[in-house]
């Protein structure tokens, strides 16, 4: 069956308080979805964002970041005394330590009128507590605060290995740790509530798994064995990519590389438990930089760039035929993008993973006409681009007026003749063979470079950082192609 998807961060929802929550506008999201047809409701990971704000170098794979939580909805379950005041209802762009510092006080009162209410004996919270995951998280977090924010491996002995010890912490810490599950307990709580809204309207949520984590985080600290560290704690490799289509020097992303030795000798229970988890939270599971569970890119830590690796084999068919028996059912897709070499595809086909294809790589305008290049898409994604990339306007706006000329020909020789281009764009899109056809709202709507969320191998802003102020254009525009959605 085809169905249709839309790309849309958490974080770019409209708020009152300068960020998307897990509030009334997420319920408001859903049925604007499930009024024009739309089937699936992509994200960026929730997880806590660490360094630049990006989602993809996160403090856990499991925890959610508070930012999201809804301050309203803590006040209708009177965790507040008085309705949250309105910060930056306006905004373009999510100010992250604007919002942070503006929400806590709030997060941090809901705290104390929760625990004046023995809510930590109420029989939900003891159950979300039996999770092993979120003392050891709420630990992590409560020790970073005490350490000025610095990353674990510079913290002092006893801290740095208190998931090996669970040494006594002190009066401070333990309250830290404390509030940090009750965040956690309202996150989960919240989410789980919008999973199900949506999942009564017809519309699944795929969320989005990176394939490594970030150094400075709760998996590396409190599974040290689990990655290539030295006695310090510190990468002796780190992961990247080799230069690329987005850098002349590559992609040196810092995140400690797997010790796949010691995962197998614990038949993977790292990643079991780590897609366990998430697939309570989606429906579907993406996993970002697929390749690597056939190759990986393994860099000296000392390198300043991504030039200097090689490419190192992964026992990837190992790994999911593991989370295939363990976690009957569930749905992973692939990100399978970038040059790859031809066993990465035959590992994605063995499992019938669903590929990705982008709209934006495909129409190839350097001959005479434009034309297709990709292959067969029955079994694929076809996007008109993702997070990383520019949004659809800007890519055609950026093409000289020669290349747009074969564009608006190719379309023409599919038949493709109505509307203006972005419509003939996510026409070509939506009329594909490709079981799944997901658009970013951006593309929907038809913004420009402002849409653009992340721009790979640059950190900090303004990447992450686009934020709606209203669903006013969304519903105009998603309206607008709802027959050809319901017809897919």
């Amino acid at each position: 069956m085809k169905k249709t998807g839309i790309l849309m961060p958490v974080s770019a929802l409209p708020s009152t308080t300068g960020v998307g929550e897990l509030g009334w506008a997420s319920y408001q999201w859903i049925d604007i979805m499930k009024e024009n047809g739309v089937k699936i409701w992509q994200i960026l990971p929730l997880n806590p964002v660490g360094y630049g704000n990006s989602p993809y170098q996160p403090y856990s794979s499991c925890a959610g970041d508070e930012l999201y939580i809804s301050l309203d909805l803590l006040f209708e379950a009177g965790l507040l005394d008085k309705k949250p005041d309105k910060f930056r209802e306006n905004a373009k762009r999510v100010d992250y330590t604007a919002v942070r510092a503006f929400k806590e006080s709030y997060l941090r009162e809901a705290f104390e009128k929760f625990v004046s209410k023995d809510g930590q004996k109420d029989p939900a919270y003891v159950d979300f507590m039996s999770q092993d995951w979120v003392y050891t998280y709420a630990v992590f977090r409560a020790l970073k605060l005490d350490n000025n924010g610095d990353c674990w491996n510079d913290w002092k002995a006893d801290y740095k290995n208190w998931s090996g010890d669970k040494s006594v912490l002190s009066e401070n810490v333990e309250k830290e740790a404390r509030y940090q599950c009750f965040i956690q307990y309202v996150f989960y709580t919240q989410w789980m509530d919008i999973k199900r809204y949506a999942n009564e309207a017809g519309v699944e949520v795929m969320g989005d798994v990176p394939f490594y984590v970030g150094l400075d985080s709760v998996d590396v600290w409190a599974g040290k064995d689990n990655f290539l560290l030295d006695t310090d704690g510190r990468p002796i490799f780190i992961a990247g990519v080799p230069p690329d289509y987005f850098s002349a020097t590559g992609q040196r992303w810092g995140n400690p590389i797997y010790d796949w030795d010691y995962l197998k000798k614990n038949k993977y229970k790292f990643w079991v438990d780590r897609i366990g988890y998430s697939n309570k939270l989606f429906d579907i599971i993406r996993i970002d930089h697929f390749r690597a569970f056939d190759t990986f890119w393994k860099i000296p830590a000392s390198c300043l760039t991504a030039i200097d690796g090689e490419w190192i084999e992964a026992p990837g068919y190992e790994v999911i035929d593991t989370l295939n028996k363990e976690l009957p059912g569930v749905n992973l897709v692939a990100e399978d993008l970038g040059e790859l070499r031809p066993e990465v595809l035959e590992l994605k086909d063995h499992y019938h993973l669903k590929g990705m294809r982008i709209l934006l790589f495909s129409i190839d305008t350097k001959g005479k006409y434009a034309r297709d290049i990709s292959n067969d898409i029955e079994n694929v994604i076809f996007y008109t681009g993702t997070h990383d990339n520019d949004t659809l306007m800007q890519w055609y706006d950026g093409l000289t007026v020669a290349a747009k000329r074969k564009v608006r020909e190719f379309l023409k020789k599919q038949s493709i003749k109505a509307g203006n281009i972005k419509d003939r764009l996510l026409t070509y899109v939506l009329k594909s063979k490709a079981e799944y056809a997901i658009i970013p709202l951006a593309d929907i709507i038809g913004l420009g470079k402002e849409g653009h969320i992340n721009t790979p191998g640059t950190v900090g802003s303004p990447n992450w950082e686009w934020h709606m102020v209203d669903f006013k254009k969304a519903k105009e525009e998603l309206s607008r192609y709802k027959n050809l959605i319901m017809n897919r």
